[in-house]
């Protein structure tokens, strides 16, 4: 049964943001298993903390990724 699990930062993505992610994603994987295999198909989203999430060492918060996502450096 294909699972694609998404992980976020809390309070980054507004819940039809979410959505839409869940929406699409499970849409391409249909694109590519088949019309068959969509209700066997899950897609689920696991949010961490702010600051629990690290890249290079470094601690990620919700207002970095903000920042990053207006183009503004974090």
């Amino acid at each position: 049964m294909p699972l694609v699990t998404i992980d976020v930062i809390t309070d980054v993505f507004t819940p039809q943001q979410k959505a839409d992610m869940i929406a699409k994603v499970t849409a391409a994987m249909i694109e590519v298993e088949g019309e068959r295999m969509r209700g066997v198909t899950t897609v689920r989203i696991n949010e961490f903390k702010s600051g629990d999430w690290a890249i290079g060492g470094q601690a990620l918060k919700t207002a970095d990724v903000k920042a990053l996502a207006e183009g503004k450096a974090a």
